[in-house]
């Protein structure tokens, strides 16, 4: 029996494929809720508008965001459970809500000039919509794409990373036409939430779950980094797998979301003293390369772990990214095109990170409540967002104040940077396959086998 407050068409059971069906059509559908909840990352159009119009400080206006990202960590980790319980259709379902019913609300305090409703929409409303979305097709493509799961992950994920390609443009074209005052920032907020609403409902109507005939085998090399046994949620966080691989997540995304977060002042204060100075239109297109390579490695280097296995490609993630992080502390300021590589293949390891994880997950736990260990896991991504601005904002105003400038600014927490990697490094070096122990016995697995929750199967 299905979970008595979910409507039928919402059901798992409802939702699992007829024969024929393809499973080329799960990956749109998971894009179509990754790409929409993706805005997020566009959220600093917003913060000029907010600031002139209700006289916020840059730190207020981030609230919002900060509040999102909190509650994304959050509502992934309690909310994984039922993800896997009800189903995708269902997840996917309450995140478009959440998500679409953020803007609404955000747009009535922005109609009304109550700021606090802006945060309560996009932040608390939203960032449930944000976390339930973010890992509602997680567990389903990996179970239809059980031979290539890094790169059927790194489709969905991609999409996040992109998302704000498409929304920063839209939001700046609407907010341009329709004014920078709180009536303009509510018509925004308001058109937004109408077509993300539309938008994210293509995915709640597409997807579908496999059947265990449904799903193709797993061949070759991926077939050997699966699980020997399938393993819950309940289980998974009383493993010290589970915790280091916490470990290497948390500190690659701190290394990674560090210079993202600082990006454009910190190309700008790097080359203030050269001959060659960055103006603020190249810092901005800087910003762009960024969020490019940020998108494009959740593809490149999560099909790449398909191929040379998941610990390896975190070895690349950690070990390369350190050495990289040293280049810029020793020679960034020396040469722009090498700052700029150097810090876009950080981002893209930034990026490979999240879509690898998944993937990850799926070779340590197998894929019964893969959903529900990886919304615990992304309490990771929560503490990282908090640490890697903490570290480089902190040292730069600390430095700052002492009188530096440029380099100078940000030489100290790239060494706190690379410290932290090689941590990660080590923790991913103690990563060993789960114990039997832990494992769920043979009808423990009927969701995983038969697409319907054990307590359906059970009728």
């Amino acid at each position: 029996m299905a979970v008595p407050l979910v409507p039928r068409f919402l059901a798992r059971s409802r939702t699992i494929a007829p024969a024929g069906w393809s499973r080329w059509l799960i990956p749109p559908a998971a894009l179509s809720i990754h790409l929409a909840i993706g805005q997020a990352y566009a959220w600093s159009v917003f913060k000029p508008p907010l600031e002139d119009s209700l006289g916020l400080s840059g730190t207020a206006s981030a609230l919002p965001f900060q509040v999102a990202i909190v509650m994304l960590g959050l509502s992934a980790a309690f909310g994984g459970t039922l993800v896997e319980r009800n189903g995708p259709r269902w997840a996917m379902f309450v995140s478009a809500v959440c998500f679409s019913t953020g803007f609404l609300i955000s747009a009535l305090g922005a109609a009304t000039e109550q700021y606090w409703l802006i945060v309560l929409g996009y932040g608390f409303v939203g960032g449930i919509g944000l976390g339930i979305g973010y890992i509602s097709p997680v567990s389903t493509l990996i179970k239809w794409f059980p031979d290539r799961p890094g790169m059927a992950t790194g489709i969905a994920i991609m999409g996040f990373g992109g998302g704000a390609l498409i929304a920063s443009p839209w939001s700046a074209q609407m907010l341009e036409s329709f004014g920078g005052d709180p009536s303009g920032i509510a018509q925004t907020f308001l058109v937004m939430g109408l077509v993300y609403a539309v938008f994210m409902t293509l995915g709640v109507l597409l997807v579908r779950v496999p059947t265990q005939d449904a799903a193709p085998e797993q061949p070759g090399a991926a077939a050997d980094r699966t699980a020997s046994g399938q393993v819950s949620a309940r289980n998974a966080v009383r493993t010290p797998q589970f915790w280091c691989l916490w470990v290497v997540l948390c500190l690659n995304v701190t290394a990674g979301i560090g210079i993202l977060e600082k990006a454009a002042p910190m190309i700008t204060d790097f080359f203030s003293g050269t001959s060659t100075p960055v103006s603020a239109a190249a810092a901005a297109g800087f910003v762009g390369a960024l969020s490019l390579a940020n998108m494009l490695g959740r593809f490149v280097w999560s099909s790449v772990s398909d191929l040379v296995g998941r610990k390896n490609i975190y070895r690349v993630y950690l070990g390369v990214g350190a050495l990289l992080y040293l280049a810029l502390a020793t020679g960034g300021d020396a040469s722009k095109p090498l700052f700029i590589v150097c810090a876009a293949v950080i981002l893209s390891f930034y990026g490979g990170g999240f879509a690898t994880v998944p993937a990850y997950l799926k070779d340590l736990f197998g894929t019964y409540q893969v959903g529900a260990i990886h919304g615990r896991l992304l309490t990771a991504w929560s503490t990282a967002g908090i640490l890697g601005p903490l570290i480089v904002n902190a040292v730069a105003d600390s430095q700052e104040a002492s009188g530096h400038s440029g380099t100078d600014l940000y030489t100290t927490s790239f060494y706190v940077m690379i410290s932290l990697l090689v941590v990660g490094f080590l923790a991913n070096e103690l990563i060993r396959p789960v114990h039997s122990r832990f494992h769920e016995p043979a009808g423990g697995t009927a969701i995983h086998e038969t697409g319907t929750a054990p307590e359906e199967a059970a009728k």
